[in-house]
């Protein structure tokens, strides 16, 4: 799931403070690209967190309706949500499989790394990548 939310970012002593008024979320950068870097970075997490508990991610609001000062910066971040939790979220689950012992035999005696090729046969089957 693709999105684009508008972010502010104040000048600080040190870069900006980046706000994310549609999630309600603050991060910071050294520079501009930075910024926007832990933007995407903060959005993401946020995202992912909310979907882990079941809640719905807010759609963005327009970047004409985010209210800002005159020295401050408005832009807009991209996400992409399932993007993200591929590259960042590695918890592992556990998962019991049945195979025949001939079967189980011959990988173990092989050196076969199950959760390897169960990944690897996963992702073959679905279609995705790691990125």
């Amino acid at each position: 799931m693709k999105k684009v939310y508008p972010v502010v970012l104040t000048p600080a002593e040190l870069g900006f403070v980046v706000y994310v008024p549609d999630l309600k979320i603050n991060t910071e950068g050294n520079d501009v690209a930075d910024a926007i870097s832990m933007a995407r970075d903060a959005i993401g997490l946020w995202g992912i967190t909310e979907q882990d508990f079941g809640r719905t991610i807010p759609d963005p609001s327009e970047l004409s309706k985010v209210s800002h000062e005159a020295n401050e910066i408005v832009t807009l971040v991209d996400i992409d949500f399932d993007a993200y939790r591929r590259a960042n979220d590695m918890r592992t689950i556990r998962k019991n499989v049945t195979i025949p012992s001939w079967l189980n035999e011959l990988a173990e005696n092989s050196g076969v790394n199950f959760s390897q090729v169960l990944q690897d046969g996963l992702k073959q089957k679905l279609h995705v990548s790691d990125r």
